[in-house]
């Protein structure tokens, strides 16, 4: 029970990595906060906050909060922090993991989706993370995850998705600046991105359909390499830009075969590697 007493927030974490990331901590005995819009229940997207809370709390954790919250609003993302410090007495982790994708190109890309990516994947992060510094602070060993990529300046991940890829590489950025600029305080700030892509909801409904998620793997693999990184000593393990399938391997893991959708079908590499 390495979490058992450790408090987590995770945006996003109604579905997918986030909830899954979730469910690996809840069994570790940690108290978990997921904050996501999803109220009601959709046909294109699985589960609300209240489902996700089941399931996290079913998987062992010591309590469970689930938050309403659009993370482009200001006010509520400090209203998930305060809410999330006050039910559990601090914040030790925060994960943010909730990101909008668009791959369209510039021709392409309407100024609403261009908006929509830069106020969730960038401003929601760096606000995110800005409203739970005070309580990281207080916190043993307190760290920040960000679900984005290592930073490439290769001209290929700009060129047919301009867009996303700024708002992707604006949540490292975060990382790099948060990593040195809360090193005083013992709080790291690290990045984690999938070897392969991920089957989510985004995945299936926006980018590949059935063909692309038979080729990938379960967001569990993302959420076991988080729970190595997030237990790591947070004065020590900062700044670091973790691919999941790397984690793992350092940690002896060897066969991912368990993590394969369709055992049978070749992984797709995702963006960014």
């Amino acid at each position: 029970m390495i979490f058992k007493g450790k408090s987590v927030l995770i945006t996003g974490g109604s579905r997918g990595i986030g909830k899954a990331i979730a469910v690996r901590l809840a069994k570790e005995g940690a108290n978990v906060a997921i904050a996501s819009k999803t109220v009601e229940a959709n046909a294109k997207i699985e589960g609300t906050i209240y489902t996700a809370a089941e399931e996290i709390s079913a998987a062992g954790a010591a309590k469970v909060l689930p938050l309403q919250c659009d993370i482009r609003f200001g006010d509520q993302i400090d209203h998930v922090a305060e809410a999330t410090a006050k039910e559990f007495g601090g914040i030790d982790i925060l994960v943010n993991n909730a990101s909008a994708i668009n791959l369209s190109g510039t021709a392409q890309m309407e100024p609403k989706r261009f908006d929509l990516m830069h106020d969730i994947n960038i401003r929601g992060t760096f606000f995110m993370s800005r409203a739970c510094i005070p309580y990281l602070k207080k916190s043993t060993n307190a760290h920040i995850l960000n679900l984005s990529p290592p930073i490439s300046l290769d001209k290929k991940w700009f060129a047919n998705h301009l867009a996303y890829t700024m708002s992707k590489f604006g949540m490292s950025m975060i990382v790099l600046g948060l990593s040195e600029e809360m090193k005083q305080f013992h709080i790291a700030a690290n990045a984690l991105w999938p070897k392969t892509t991920i089957a989510t909801a985004a995945v299936k409904n926006l980018l590949g359909g059935d063909f692309l998620m038979q080729r990938s793997r379960t967001p569990e693999i993302v959420a076991d390499a988080a729970y190595y990184i997030l237990q790591k000593p947070s004065d020590k393990c900062t700044g670091n830009f973790f691919i999941d399938e790397e984690v793992l391997k350092s940690e002896g893991v060897s066969d991912f075969s368990k993590y394969a959708v369709n055992p049978e079908q070749k992984l797709m590499t995702d963006l960014f590697l």
